[in-house]
């Protein structure tokens, strides 16, 4: 069986028995055990399902770490492939199968070149990405101390099921990918009928009028080349036409590029929906869950790793990303520790129109498994060639 048969046979056996969250007892499993007989140090986590090999070089050096996040979404899955999930609502619809295949990959490949590697790698299989915060976790738990120094840089790459041709590597130096935090505000005023509404308080049109207000805000109070994005995908109020009810609560989801804008925004949001909600005679709660941070490239390293895919892949195989992404990723914390490049992968199956083709998190993404040995090979490259450059 070939390199690219063994990585498509554990990616599909992971795509069947997907996990969700910081637990993945079976995927974890499956990763020690391809790779068993490699010359690792292994270590698995204590509050999670992780797992971190060390593959010492041949000769002394520096270290450098790579990532792959191994935990799938709640989601039933509604594709027609013949390994899709066999677990009701659970699914692979990100592509962290894939990643996790390429990590497998590039260990393996690794390991056959010992004898050129003049440091240490660092392989990180984290779970809990999808909000659990999986990568603070494991930092805490020393995967950046896991080879005796911290590594000098560290790479990651994330596959597209939509948008990117396939085999395309794309990346930029500096915010590839958004900080995300989650803002809820819950309106309260004084219930009442519906047919005498001057009798009471009624949170509903102040909540609405703050949802309106929030996205006059962020287009006249941040530079344009600094975006926010604010988006509120949950409101509730009432339970009949005729009730005034006594609260209405909405949550939004909030999308800033830097960490200037980030503190910014949660300021400037909170006295919006205050101001407008005291206007009403009404009282506002808001409360800010934080989530992931910017993931910010290196410059230097995303230059580096362009350079990369050019050399080893080829010229047309690599394209600068023009923008960030609106996405967020928890690779951010090791990026705001090391210095490093988080690339993105087209990963389209043959035959789908990029401009339509279900999208990472849908229930009908799918992911092109030819994809797997490129991946693999980059981040060995990755690796080799950067520990050469230490």
């Amino acid at each position: 069986m070939s390199f690219q048969d063994d990585l498509v046979e554990l990616r599909r056996a992971l795509h069947r028995e997907p996990e969700i969250g910081l637990h993945l007892p079976r995927t974890q499993e499956k990763v020690l055990t391809a790779l068993d007989g490699l010359p690792l140090e292994i270590a698995t986590g204590e509050r999670l399902s992780s797992v971190t090999a060390v593959l010492r070089g041949a000769r002394p050096g520096p270290a450098v770490l790579l990532r792959a996040d191994m935990d799938a979404l709640p989601v039933h899955e509604k594709t027609d492939v013949p390994y899709r999930s066999r677990l009701d609502g659970r699914m692979h619809a990100c592509g962290h199968d894939l990643h996790t295949a390429m990590l497998v990959g590039a260990a393996r490949l690794l390991a056959g070149r010992r004898e050129e590697l003049a440091g240490d790698v660092v392989l990180m299989f984290q779970p809990g990405e999808e909000g659990q915060e999986g990568a603070r976790l494991m930092i805490e738990e020393g995967v950046l101390d896991a080879a005796g120094a911290r590594p000098v840089a560290a790479y990651g790459i994330h596959v597209f099921s939509t948008t990117i041709p396939r085999g395309l590597f794309l990346t930029k130096g500096g915010p590839v990918l958004a900080a995300v935090d989650t803002l809820t505000v819950t309106v309260r005023g004084r219930g009442g009928h519906g047919s005498a509404p001057h009798r009471a308080l009624d949170p509903i049109p102040a909540a609405c009028e703050i949802v309106t207000a929030l996205q006059t805000h962020v287009t006249r109070a941040y530079d344009v080349f600094d975006p926010v994005v604010v988006t509120v995908g949950s409101f509730h109020a009432g339970t009949a036409d005729n009730v005034i009810p006594d609260e209405a609560v909405f949550e939004a989801t909030v999308r800033t590029f830097s960490a200037g804008s980030r503190d910014r925004v949660k300021e400037g949001l909170v006295r919006l929906a205050r101001g407008i909600g005291e206007a009403h005679g009404l009282s506002v709660d808001c409360a800010f869950g934080n989530g992931y941070p910017v993931t910010v490239n290196d410059d230097a390293e995303a230059e580096f790793a362009a350079q990369t895919v050019r050399e080893v892949l080829g010229e047309d195989r690599y394209f600068p990303l023009p923008t960030p992404a609106t996405g967020s990723e928890d690779f951010s914390y090791v990026l705001e520790q090391v210095p490093g490049a988080f690339l993105v992968l087209g990963a389209c199956p043959p035959g789908r129109d990029l401009a339509t083709a279900p999208a990472n998190h849908s229930a009908e993404a799918e992911f092109d498994d030819a994809v797997l040995s490129d991946g693999a090979t980059l981040l060995a490259e990755l690796a080799i060639r950067r520990l050469a450059r230490a």
